[in-house]
């Protein structure tokens, strides 16, 4: 008997309460991975780190990110996504929960290593989710709801520190522990959800603007494609410019304007809540574009514009100082900066489905080891000015770069039929 003629009906709403885990997913990821930005300065006055050395820690973690892209994007489109997506998770956690033992460098570096590979395994999974559930034009929402977890898991974070860090630098260790443990949790619903078969069956509507790429395309033909070396470049810029304010945003608050570590956790917590809301306006905005009738394509690049704008106002931050003006601003970045990346997710699914998951790993590369060296690169600036504020300023700039590639580089309609789009 065909095991997939045994599942249940799904309801229409079925596919968005698989968004919804896939939500608490990526917040849990950050949770994982955002725990260490907030105790940052505990951790560098412990191990007695340079800004130098602080940023090869980011590096070590984008470094092994990139190399985890290029390992699970393979294996998510090889593997059934329900079971590979749930190992995944154990295993992120298990390295975020060992990061509460470390005694030296060497051990932290190796830990978020660890993380970093693992935690890699979640994009590629959960971007082929989405492509399987949701057609075209509800992929920018989907999307949205996905990457909106990263700012979620985020906005917690910094109120778990708030709570669980002692008074003493040591105190530091307690959240990676609770953190790392809570992951198992998502387990549970994700199993009970999602049945083997749901997402093979999954066949979302298709429509004329975008049609299915061909099947049998090769994987070569897809990366030599011009399509696919704006989605390089893209990335490339848009996650350098989130890694870099994600991982510094607590020690500029705290050594290079003077706030208390309390003031700069609730404020590092309603900086993610800007780019939660900027990340769902975004995908949302330009659903609903496309729902109204504007070209898909075209909603995406105007709103994808418009994120980018928000983060050029970084080049504020050096004339700002410790106050309102420069909170205000730092909340536009941070909406802008997590806005482009339901935009950019929903550009690479117009590549040929059959290698979405590798699609993804291989673009993670690109949008890993550019962050990995401006990471190092960051910090040996700050070392070297005593201010983390030219190195903010750069970073906003480099969306409004995506957007020159994807505006110049990147046509509206696909290819003909039997060939990889490539502009």
């Amino acid at each position: 008997m065909n095991p997939r003629a045994e599942l249940p009906v799904r309801a229409p709403s079925w596919k968005w309460t698989v968004c919804g885990l896939l939500l608490l997913a990526s917040a849990i990821n950050y949770m994982d991975r955002q725990t260490l930005a907030g105790a940052s300065v505990r951790i560098t006055r412990e191990f007695h780190l340079s800004q130098t050395q602080y940023g090869q820690v980011e590096a070590v973690f984008a470094f092994a990110f990139a190399a985890g892209s290029l390992a699970f994007g393979w294996m998510a489109d090889r593997f059934a996504v329900r079971r590979l997506y749930a190992l995944v998770l154990v295993l992120w956690s298990a390295a975020g929960f060992a990061t509460g033992w470390v005694e030296t460098p060497g051990q932290l570096l190796f830990c978020r290593a660890l993380l970093g590979f693992f935690e890699a395994g979640h994009w590629p999974c959960a971007i082929r989710t989405t492509r399987l559930l949701l057609d075209e034009r509800q992929r920018s929402m989907g999307n949205g709801l996905l990457q909106s977890g990263a700012s979620l898991g985020a906005i917690v974070t910094p109120l778990v520190l708030r709570v669980l860090m002692g008074t003493g630098d040591g105190g530091w260790r307690m959240p990676f522990l609770v953190v790392g443990a809570a992951g198992l949790a998502w387990i549970v619903p994700w199993l009970w959800i999602v049945r083997d078969g749901d997402l093979a069956r999954a066949k979302p509507e298709v429509t004329t603007e975008h049609p299915a790429g061909p099947a049998g395309v090769g994987l070569w033909e897809v990366i030599r494609s011009r399509r696919m070396w704006v989605v390089f470049g893209m990335i490339g810029c848009i996650n350098t410019t989130w890694q870099v304010l994600r991982a510094w945003l607590m020690k500029f608050l705290q050594e290079g304007r003077g706030y208390a570590e309390a003031d700069a956790l609730y404020f590092n917590a309603a900086w993610f809540a800007a780019a939660d809301v900027g990340c769902l306006v975004a995908g949302a905005l330009a659903a609903r574009l496309a729902v109204r009738g504007m070209a898909v394509h075209r909603s995406r690049v105007l709103v994808f514009a418009g994120c980018a704008l928000l983060c050029t106002l970084s080049v504020f931050v050096p004339w700002l100082g410790k106050g309102a003006p420069l909170l205000v601003v730092l909340s536009l970045v941070a909406a802008g900066t997590l806005g482009v990346f339901p935009l950019y997710h929903a550009f690479t699914q117009d590549l040929p489905g059959e290698h979405q998951g590798k699609i993804t790993g291989i673009a993670g590369v690109a949008g890993w080891v550019v962050p990995a060296l401006a990471q190092r690169l960051f910090g040996m600036l700050a070392d070297r000015t005593g201010s983390f504020d030219a190195g903010l300023a750069v970073a906003g700039l480099l969306p409004f770069v995506a957007l020159g590639l994807l505006v110049s580089l990147w046509k509206s309609p696909v290819a003909a039929r039997g060939t990889v789009a490539a502009g």
